[in-house]
C-alpha cells in the first residue's frame, strides 16, 4: 500500500481509557514516557519513577485483559503504545472492585495498610499494584507464585514480610471486579509524523512491511523493554518509530506436532505456558527474565533481534536448533538463529526486515534440554553467563551435542570444541569435565562491571557439569541459589 493511500485510513489521535474515563491525545511525542505523562499531564502522581529501567516497579501500571490485570513498567512504556488499551493506575485502583467513585479501598491496599507493609511509601503504589495483579491470576496461588508475582518490585526499608503476608491475605477472597471500559473504536491505524517526530502502529503485517520500507531509518519498537532504555539511559534521539504490537500476524503462538512457531511481537508471558509445554526447563528459565512487569510487555523477538551478547533466550533457543523468519516487501528468509548473529552489534537483518517468526523444534523423545542462567540475583537481574544445552542419548552415549553460550563472546555462539568433546563420547561425568575444559578453546571473556573473565569461564564450566550432574539424577547437583552465590562471591 502506497503511503499516500495509508495517509487517508490513519490518525494521530491516541485513544486510551484509564481509570474508566477514555483519553484522547493527539500526536504526542513518540518516545515520551507512559510514566511522564500521567505524572505531568493528567495528575498520576502515584505513579513514582525510581529507575526508569523497568527494574525497581515503582512506576506500576496496570492493563485490563478481561479479567486479569497485567502489571507494565510506564517508565520505559511509550505513551503512543497505550493506544487502545484499558488501564489502571494507583489512583484508579480503590474504584476497580466496587461502585462508581467505590469510597473504600482496594483489598491490596488495605492489606498493605493493616499489615504495617510501607515505611517510606515510595515504593508502595507499585508493591500494591504487583500485588492487585497477583489477585487476579486464578492460575498463582501459592508462596513460590505469589514471590514471582512481586519480583518485579523493590523495597528498600520495610521488608517483605509484611508485604507477602498482604499478597496470602488478598488471595482468600475472589476479585469482583467491574466490568472494563469500552474499548475505543479504531477505525483508522494509528500513524504520523509531527515536529520532526513519528509513530506508527501498523494493524497488519503488509501495513507493517509497506511502512518500514518507506521510513528505513525508523526503530521497531515491540515491547520498549530494551528500546525504552535507549531513550531513558541512553538519551538517543529516536525520531520514528514503527510498533510491531498491533499486527496479529505477529502474535500468532502456533504448537505443531514439531515445532512451537511465535509471531516475532509474542510476548513473555503469553508464550509463557506454551514454552512449559515444549520443555520444563523452560518454565524456571523465563522466570527469571525481569519482572512480570517486563514479561508482560516484552517480545522473545524482540530479545532475539536486538542481538545483545547477553540477551537470555538466544542461548537456549540456538541450542534447540531454531530458525527465523525475516520479511520485508521483498519477500521472506529464513535462517539459523546461530547464523543471524554476525559480530558484536551486527546481526543479518536488512533495514526494511522484521523478524516475524521464530521457530523452536521440538525436543526428541529422550533428549535432555538445559537452560541455566548465572547472575548475582536470582531474579530481575541481567546473565552474566547463560548456557542451552541439548543432547540425544544413545545405550550410554553421546549421539549428538548441541551447546550454545550468552555473555561468553561477543555474541550468543556455539561452543564447537566442548561439542566435539561431548558428541561420540560416553555419558559420564568425565566426558563433561572434558567438554567444560575444552570451553577454553571456545570462548575467550572479557571482564566488564558484571563479571571478570575468569568468573564467566568457571559459571560456564559449572553449568554444564550441573547439566550433568541433573540429567544423571545425581545428589550433588548444586542448586541454582548456590551457584549465584559463588558468582556473587567471584564478581
Amino acid at each position: 500500500m502506497a503511503q499516500s493511500e495509508r495517509q487517508e485510513i490513519q490518525t494521530d489521535e491516541v485513544v486510551f481509557h484509564l481509570n474508566g474515563e477514555e483519553r484522547r491525545i493527539s500526536a504526542p511525542p513518540p518516545t515520551r514516557t507512559l510514566l511522564e505523562w500521567l505524572r505531568e499531564e493528567d495528575g498520576c502522581v502515584g505513579v513514582k519513577e525510581g529507575c526508569a529501567e523497568g527494574d525497581c516497579g515503582a512506576c506500576t501500571v496496570l492493563a485490563r485483559d478481561g479479567d486479569r490485570l497485567r502489571p507494565l513498567n510506564s517508565c520505559i512504556f511509550f505513551l503512543p503504545m497505550a493506544d487502545g488499551m484499558d488501564l489502571v493506575t494507583i489512583e484508579g485502583l480503590p474504584d476497580l472492585e466496587g461502585g462508581a467513585q467505590n469510597p473504600e479501598p482496594h483489598p491490596a491496599q488495605a492489606a498493605m495498610a493493616q499489615l504495617h507493609g510501607s515505611q517510606c511509601g515510595f515504593c508502595t503504589p507499585g508493591f500494591v499494584m504487583a500485588l492487585a495483579a497477583w489477585r487476579t491470576d486464578s492460575g498463582a496461588k501459592g508462596d513460590a507464585d505469589l514471590t514471582a508475582a512481586i519480583a518485579g518490585n523493590l523495597c528498600r526499608c520495610t521488608g517483605y514480610g509484611p508485604i507477602l503476608e498482604s499478597g496470602r491475605v488478598i488471595k482468600e477472597s475472589a476479585p469482583t471486579m467491574k466490568p472494563a471500559s469500552q474499548a475505543a473504536k479504531r477505525t483508522e491505524a494509528l500513524g504520523y509524523v509531527r515536529n520532526g517526530g513519528g509513530f506508527f502502529a501498523p494493524q497488519s503485517l503488509p501495513e507493517l512491511l509497506d511502512c518500514l520500507a518507506e521510513n528505513p531509518g525508523a526503530t521497531l519498537v515491540g515491547g520498549a523493554t530494551d528500546v525504552g532504555l535507549w531513550v531513558t539511559k541512553q538519551d538517543r534521539n529516536l525520531p520514528v518509530l514503527i510498533s510491531t504490537r498491533a499486527a496479529p500476524e505477529l502474535r500468532v503462538i502456533e504448537e505443531t506436532k514439531d515445532a512451537l512457531i511465535l509471531g516475532g511481537a509474542v510476548t513473555y508471558a503469553a508464550a509463557f505456558d506454551a514454552l512449559i509445554r515444549l520443555h520444563p526447563a523452560f518454565g524456571p528459565y523465563v522466570r527469571r527474565i525481569g519482572g512480570p512487569q517486563v514479561r508482560e510487555s516484552g517480545a522473545i523477538g524482540g530479545n532475539i533481534a536486538n542481538g545483545s551478547p547477553i540477551g537470555d533466550m538466544p542461548p537456549a533457543l540456538i541450542a534447540l536448533g531454531a530458525e527465523i523468519e525475516l520479511s520485508s516487501v521483498e519477500g521472506v528468509r529464513r535462517l539459523k538463529l546461530e547464523d543471524f548473529y554476525i559480530e558484536y552489534g551486527k546481526q543479518d537483518r536488512r533495514s526494511n526486515e522484521v523478524l516475524t517468526k521464530v521457530i523452536i523444534p521440538r525436543p526428541m523423545k529422550g533428549a535432555i534440554f538445559a537452560a541455566e542462567k548465572l547472575s548475582k540475583r536470582i531474579e530481575q537481574d541481567i546473565s552474566a553467563v547463560a548456557m542451552g544445552l541439548y543432547l540425544q542419548v544413545k545405550a550410554g552415549r553421546i549421539d549428538s551435542a548441541r551447546l550454545a553460550f550468552g555473555g561468553m563472546a561477543g555474541i550468543p555462539k556455539r561452543a564447537a570444541d566442548a561439542e566435539a568433546a561431548l558428541n561420540g563420547a560416553s555419558f559420564t561425568l568425565e566426558t563433561f569435565e572434558r567438554a567444560a575444559e575444552a570451553l577454553a578453546q571456545d570462548f575467550a571473556p572479557l571482564s566488564d562491571h558484571r563479571a571478570s573473565a575468569r568468573y564467566r569461564r568457571l559459571g560456564a564450566q559449572g553449568m554444564l557439569r550441573r547439566a550433568f550432574l541433573r540429567a544423571s539424577g545425581d545428589s550433588r547437583a548444586p542448586a541454582i541459589d548456590t551457584l549465584t552465590a559463588i558468582g556473587a562471591a567471584h564478581g
